[in-house]
């Protein structure tokens, strides 16, 4: 046999994939200041009324955590095709959306393939498409949300999937159900749109994007979402897809095994069996996202530009007299975490979730505090 000739001398440690280096790694919200301080988090999207009571209690009497949960997580399923008219086999669960979002870019793209979504959207598309060697593509945005003509064009013979965050996250933006139906139109069939509806619980009722239907109907569409936001479970990691049978069965063979613990399962049905608890939520963002967006409207002589947002938060543009570092550290001295992204290229603005009326309030007045103290 002829000796191995190699190129280049050999590595004395286990080296990862050169695609893996190139992930940043996901930076969650601060809750707390620089200087050890905790804060008022309003850096992760959380619901401010916290959990049901009853999603507490059914979590609290959950089987022993010595037993492994449901695999296949059969009656939350159930549950989830009740609420909304889905058959359970064409649903499948996971540890939050997050596996979910990664378990598409996996299952259908690999190296040499594209991943596309818009600039400005989720930061776990990118580390989603790296993390399966796909590279990751970025359509231009129009003033922060989706374009549907851009995302369309940007569309190669490498494209695989498409990931539309709607509302969008972290702008709070929302392409409606006519935008979303015709990017579907201009996509190849062998491309996956995934529609992303984190904060779908947020809208109201005319303004359904419509994704769940292209889900029911079409081979190249799948819908997540999740139980963190308005269902209050962000420690509990639920979350699930609906789509084409040939989809679902794609993610469940590349899933974790037991991905949503026994307690998470328990509490997730209880979740959705107490709807007038999202109902609550729901009203109490619309009022209080209404009002913190007028406030900030009325400080547009000193550059802050609110988005419309249809999440439960306000990604809000500072474009004049103070910078959103300088309001970041206002607001960490004032006992308030909120959202600097500069890694995204949103070096120019903070994302602010929509807490307590009492939080909102002081949001409120400690920015035009610090404005009236610049001016």
């Amino acid at each position: 046999m002829r000796p191995r000739v190699m190129n280049d001398a050999p590595s004395n440690r286990p080296e990862a994939k050169p695609w893996i280096m190139g992930i940043h790694a996901y930076v969650p919200g601060v809750a707390r200041a620089k200087d050890g301080r905790e804060l008022v988090k309003l850096s992760a999207n959380e619901n401010p009324l916290g959990t049901s009571e009853a999603a507490l209690a059914a979590r609290t009497a959950a089987p022993s955590p010595a037993q492994y949960p449901d695999p296949d997580a059969t009656e939350l399923r159930t549950a989830i095709g009740e609420l909304h008219d889905i058959d359970p086999a064409r649903i499948v669960c996971g540890t939050g959306s997050d596996e979910l979002l990664n378990l598409a870019a996996q299952g259908f793209a690999g190296p040499g393939d594209e991943l596309l979504f818009s600039r400005y959207s989720f930061s776990v598309y990118d580390i989603a498409a790296r993390r399966c060697g796909a590279t990751p593509i970025e359509a231009v945005d129009n003033d922060y949300a989706a374009d549907v003509d851009a995302l369309i064009s940007s569309v190669t013979e490498r494209t695989r999937v498409v990931f539309l965050a709607n509302p969008n996250n972290p702008t709070g933006t929302f392409l409606p159900a006519g935008e979303v139906a015709r990017l579907h139109a201009g996509l190849p069939a062998d491309v996956l749109l995934v529609v992303d509806q984190a904060y779908a619980e947020y809208l109201d009722s005319a303004d359904d994007d419509d994704g769940l239907a292209l889900a029911a109907k079409h081979e190249n569409v799948l819908v997540t979402r999740t139980f963190s936001k308005i269902y209050g479970l962000a420690g509990e990691r639920i979350g699930w897809a609906t789509g084409a049978p040939r989809l679902i069965d794609v993610l469940n063979r590349i899933r974790g095994p037991f991905n949503v613990t026994q307690g998470g399962q328990a509490a997730a049905i209880a979740a959705l069996g107490d709807q007038q608890f999202v109902a609550d939520s729901r009203d109490h963002n619309a009022r209080e996202l209404d009002r913190f967006t007028n406030a900030i409207e009325a400080m547009g002589n000193h550059g802050l530009r609110p988005i419309p947002s249809k999440a439960n938060f306000l990604f809000v543009l500072f474009e004049g007299d103070v910078s959103a570092e300088t309001a970041l550290r206002a607001l960490a001295e004032a006992g308030y975490a909120v959202r600097h992204i500069p890694n995204q290229g949103l070096a120019n603005a903070l994302r602010i979730t929509i807490g307590t009326t009492e939080d909102m309030d002081a949001i409120t007045a400690t920015l035009s505090n610090l404005l009236g103290e610049i001016s």
